[in-house]
């Protein structure tokens, strides 16, 4: 059987890191197989769902590269959960209940005050007929719950958790439709699932209790039930994910200046014991994908290491590839000069415009007539790459200067920064002219 994953989110909201991580998982589970990968947009929840938030899941996992095989629209498949409720319900797997919601949490609490599980105690199934026609002419709408089978222990064997297995009596009956006729999420993604042919499904462990309701669902519609593996969440780096990181979404990384080659790198790695490459192909980081790398301690997911990955990805990216997203004015020469002292592209504009229009400095008293010296002395030296070389080895002669006395006030005044990239590699992309100027102004100054 082909290999068919999906990746389901809910256009409640923005996609954020932790979502990412969990569409492109299962993105490489899928590549690796050869199979497919599968988009479904979960919008039941009419009114919180927006247009906005489904085109910007599109934009987001379109950035990353995460390309898909196929869309679905839950809102479009009403009818389809319908006749699957219908056969349930003839089969005797739903039925009405009747509680509010006050009436449930005072159950709980009593059940919680006598030291037993807060399960619901199946009141329902004692209504008559008689009963469910008075509610209905008194004009109450039932929600309805999915019966469990109590007889049958619900075991999986979890592709990252080993052997799984919940006694369904101690839980309760899912509710899985409101008394409005709106669904929930249990019943219709398991519907999703087998309409779909989804055979592995990969998400959070905070989604296991909802497997063991699911796999039950599965069986009751007469389908095989996938294989399920649940990986640890991701934690920030000083523990508990920050609301910021927990809300931030891709925008905001494009807008720091992150690489989505950085982010698929980090994240293709976060809760395995493979070290993260960010030399490595997708091609690559999908072919490593294994489910047997994935531990159980939180997956941590380190701002600072993401800036390294990126530094390290763009320090190796060539000029063709980074072009559009550059400054006017930069050449290929200009990149390669700062490219081995940027973090991000927001770095390398910040750079570049400093280098364009360096900031005046203040010069110690004996650095000006250094620097008089210094715009004499380029005047007179043939204009090659090696230019600084020969600069500062004349230079070194004439004045007896070395070290940072020879260097930092040259760096200083052609570029109006004390660090920043090799001036060997810096000064050619200046320009002897721009060079002489800037050197000429500040003996001047100082």
């Amino acid at each position: 059987m082909s290999t068919v994953t999906r990746f389901a989110p809910s256009p409640t909201g923005l996609l954020h890191v932790g979502n990412i991580r969990t569409a492109l998982h299962n993105w490489l589970l899928a590549r690796k197989a050869g199979g497919r990968f599968l988009l479904r947009i979960d919008d039941t929840d009419l009114a919180r769902s927006s247009e906005a938030n489904v085109e910007a899941i599109r934009a987001d996992l379109a950035w990353l590269g995460l390309n898909y095989d196929g869309e679905a629209r839950q809102s479009q498949r009403f009818a389809l959960y319908e006749a699957q409720f219908e056969r349930l319900r003839a089969a005797g797997r739903v039925y009405a209940c009747y509680e509010t919601s006050q009436e449930l949490d005072l159950k709980r609490k009593v059940l919680l005050s006598r030291g037993l599980p807060p399960v619901y105690d199946r009141a329902a199934l004692a209504l008559t007929q008689a009963d469910h026609a008075a509610k209905a002419a008194a004009g109450e709408s039932p929600h309805w719950r999915f019966l469990l089978d109590h007889a049958t222990p619900i075991t999986w064997e979890d592709g990252i958790r080993g052997p799984q297995r919940f006694d369904a009596a101690a839980m309760s009956d899912p509710v899985i439709r409101r008394a409005d006729g709106s669904w929930l999420y249990m019943l219709p993604s398991v519907i999703d699932d087998i309409d779909m042919g989804v055979t592995q499904i990969l998400r959070g462990e905070d989604h296991v209790s909802n497997t063991a309701l699911q796999v039950q669902m599965f069986a009751a519609l007469g389908a095989p039930v996938p294989a399920f593996a649940h990986e640890a969440l991701l934690v920030g780096s000083e523990g508990k994910l920050s609301k910021r990181l927990g809300a931030t979404g891709m925008a905001e990384f494009r807008e720091m200046g992150i690489e989505p080659a950085a982010l698929v790198a980090l994240l293709a790695r976060l809760g395995t014991s493979d070290p993260v490459d960010p030399a490595l192909s997708v091609d690559a980081l999908a072919a490593a994908f294994d489910l047997s790398r994935f531990g159980r301690a939180p997956a941590r997911f380190d701002e600072v290491e993401l800036e390294r990955v990126n530094a390290a990805i763009l320090h190796h990216t060539p000029f063709d590839e980074v072009a559009a997203r550059l400054p006017a004015g930069m050449s290929a020469a200009g990149w390669e000069a700062i490219r081995p002292n940027v973090r991000t592209l927001v770095e390398a504009a910040a750079i570049w415009e400093r280098l364009e229009s360096p900031a005046q400095a203040a010069f110690l008293p004996e650095d000006a007539g250094y620097l008089a010296v210094a715009a004499q002395t380029l005047a007179g030296l043939p204009w090659d790459g090696g230019i600084w070389k020969a600069l500062t080895g004349a230079l070194a002669a004439q004045t007896g200067r070395k070290g940072k006395a020879l260097f930092q006030p040259l760096r200083i005044a052609m570029t109006g920064d004390m660090h920043g990239p090799d001036m060997a590699a810096l000064l050619p992309v200046i320009g002897r002219e721009r060079a002489l100027a800037r050197l000429e102004r500040a003996s001047q100054e100082g």
